[in-house]
């Protein structure tokens, strides 16, 4: 017994100071969390590029890890930040409108509001939005709000110049070494946890599914989405559709409710102030179009389910958008798919257990 002793002390020791360090590291490179997820993210995505450019060029890692770089630039990163300064720009432009009083929301509201029919304005009357002025103040102060966000994100970026670059140069060098390395990184990871490796492997394919599943099911969806409702509303005249585009992809997360929540206020008012065939256009691209687009290209990019409950990722993503900003679109789902996982090897374990 005594001899036992020493060695599950030292044993105690290792551990704590191996979770000390390793709680270290978390810290020192929290700042550079973002950049890292999506490196990851990236070479787990990118991994099936990188593996047709080695076919082609074989013993040549280096240069396949570049190739699929310079593919995900191309592809990715410079469209990204096109749209993304255009959606800035649109977005200043519109807060200024508001704020100088350029678009009367009042005006916009009477002509819907008074193509409803009788019974729907009473009930708006008695839920306190038939007084145009209230509406106007609240639709103001929403709207300015939220393009005010998008302007102060959009600072925040151009005002630290140095640590976006820093940020972007660590997720490309970080992304290159994972693509040509990751399987290798992988499996050692795997080997080190204190799992069962029956435990670790199904929970390593978990967590690559969420990952498809959470990107090209959801994050994709959403853009081919966008997109189409970007294109709908310049087909049918209405101003800022890069803006409306990248709403309508954002709200794609949302289950149930999705890209409708864009495209039926603006088929509404269109209807109500005289542009039928513009309305008509909206709500077909928006039923028969972007409405279909989630049921046709979801199995064909994911192929399964996630097995996540949909009001369980409505809230996870919000939440993880609240804590994470954008990377907690793929976070949020990530961790419920994790735990939900995680607890049905537990369920598992105990029911072989019992018997």
């Amino acid at each position: 017994m005594d001899s036992k002793t020493p060695n599950r002390l030292e044993q105690g020791g290792f551990l704590l100071f191996l979770a000390l360090v390793s709680f270290a590291l978390l810290i020192v490179v929290l700042p550079f969390f973002q950049p890292l997820l999506w490196a990851v993210l990236a070479a787990i995505l990118f991994q099936p590029l990188y593996l047709w450019f080695l076919t082609r060029r074989r013993g040549h890692e280096t240069q396949s890890a570049l190739l699929t770089l310079v593919v995900i630039l191309l592809a990715v990163v410079l469209p990204a930040m096109w749209i993304g300064s255009a959606v800035v720009d649109e977005a200043a432009q519109l807060f200024l409108a508001f704020r100088e009083g350029e678009i009367d929301v009042a005006m916009y509201f009477s002509q819907v509001f008074s193509a409803l029919p009788a019974n729907i304005q009473a009930s708006l009357d008695s839920a306190g939005f038939g007084n145009l002025g209230e509406v106007q103040e609240r639709a103001t102060a929403f709207v300015q709000a939220s393009l005010g966000m998008i302007a102060q994100q959009a600072l925040a970026i151009g005002g630290s110049v140095f640590g976006f670059v820093l940020g972007f140069a660590i997720a490309l060098y970080v992304g290159f070494f994972l693509l040509r390395d990751g399987r290798a990184v992988a499996k050692n990871v795997l080997a080190a946890l204190p799992f069962e490796r029956s435990i670790a492997d199904r929970l390593a394919e978990r967590f690559l599914v969420l990952v498809r599943a959470t990107i090209k099911g959801s994050v994709v969806v959403g853009l081919v989405q966008g997109a189409l409702g970007a294109i709908t509303f310049w087909i049918v005249g209405v101003p800022s559709v890069l803006l409306l585009g990248v709403i309508m992809a954002i709200a794609s997360l949302l289950p149930a409710v999705g890209p409708a929540i864009v495209w039926v206020p603006a088929a509404i008012y269109l209807l109500a102030t005289g542009a039928v065939w513009q309305g008509v256009v909206v709500i077909v691209s928006g039923v028969a179009v972007i409405g279909m687009i989630d049921n046709v290209l979801r199995p064909i990019l994911v192929g399964r389910d996630t097995g996540i409950p949909d009001w369980l990722i409505l809230v996870t993503t919000l939440g993880g958008i609240a804590l994470f900003g954008l990377s907690g679109i793929v976070i949020g789902p990530l961790v419920a798919g994790l735990f939900l996982a995680s607890w049905s090897i537990l369920g598992e374990q105990r029911t072989a257990t019992n018997v």
